[in-house]
């Protein structure tokens, strides 16, 4: 959303349904309004698979950061939308991996400030700062990033179904070059977004969307759309697709019964 459309730091509008929190209501959390339950019970009615969508879009975000640790040795993580925190968030999967491991969460959502802090408020490897992801500079030059990220060393810049709310106005795949500009090389970026190769449901879930967070809202693309974002980075094998399908482990999610919208991403590197 705009600056100006933005609540004042700090204060939680539980008048207008928040995407972090119908994402938490769709993981069976419960950091969550009735305005957003009614939003997601609505949307669901027209997109059935949007809750299964939803479990096993964190299932991918679990299974790109846990190889990135290990596979790739990524130890620095920033998390754009990150959301509310759920089980097995970005900073205990990487730290699994190696307690070293420094995570920043960021989100425009006062709501993920409060519950963030409360439940990272001992771990000195990780912070949560409240911003618009797209402000680039303002992000990176903020004092929690420049105290545990190393711009010198790889960096995993994460935007895991998040530039939906982007507007093209806005310009998401400038988004990801400014951020990508600022990391070393051999860093990686992490993207996914809502894609369908529908018409009527892009339309309908855009339009519904748009007006029920006022404004909140960028767009529902299609797959070729996210492809172009990632111009002059190395997307890496298996490519960019439906993220249940992105290395699935033993922990298989459930199964989408209807494809009339999937989550559809995977990972690039900067040269």
């Amino acid at each position: 959303m705009s600056q100006e459309a933005r609540p004042p730091s700090g204060v939680v509008d539980v008048s207008i349904p928040s995407v972090a929190r119908m994402y938490d209501y769709y993981l069976g959390g419960k950091d969550n309004y009735a305005v957003d339950r009614e939003a997601c019970e609505e949307l669901s009615k027209v997109v059935p698979s949007t809750q299964v969508l939803a479990i096993n879009n964190r299932r991918f975000l679990q299974r790109v950061v846990r190889w990135l640790a290990r596979e790739h040795g990524v130890r620095q993580f920033i998390d754009h939308g990150s959301g509310l925190p759920t089980q097995d968030n970005v900073h205990q999967v990487a730290q699994q991996v190696d307690p070293a491991s420094r995570v920043v969460y960021v989100d425009n959502d006062p709501i993920v400030l409060a519950h963030g802090r409360a439940l990272l408020e001992e771990n000195t490897n990780t912070a949560v700062i409240q911003a618009d992801m797209r402000d680039t500079d303002g992000i990176l030059n903020s004092p929690e990033v420049t105290r545990l990220i190393d711009f010198e060393q790889p960096v995993a810049a994460l935007f895991v179904s998040v530039l939906h709310c982007i507007p093209d106005a806005d310009d998401p795949a400038g988004l990801i070059k400014r951020v990508a500009d600022r990391l070393a090389p051999g860093s990686f970026l992490v993207v996914c977004q809502l894609v369908s190769e529908d018409a009527a449901t892009r339309d309908f879930v855009t339009e519904f969307m748009r007006v029920s967070t006022q404004g909140q809202w960028g767009r529902v693309r299609q797959a070729h759309e996210l492809a172009g974002f990632l111009d002059g980075l190395e997307v890496l094998e298996p490519g960019l697709l439906e993220v249940s399908t992105w290395m699935p482990d033993a922990d298989i999610g459930p199964k989408q019964l209807t494809q009339e919208w999937i989550e559809f991403g995977g990972v690039a590197r900067k040269s």
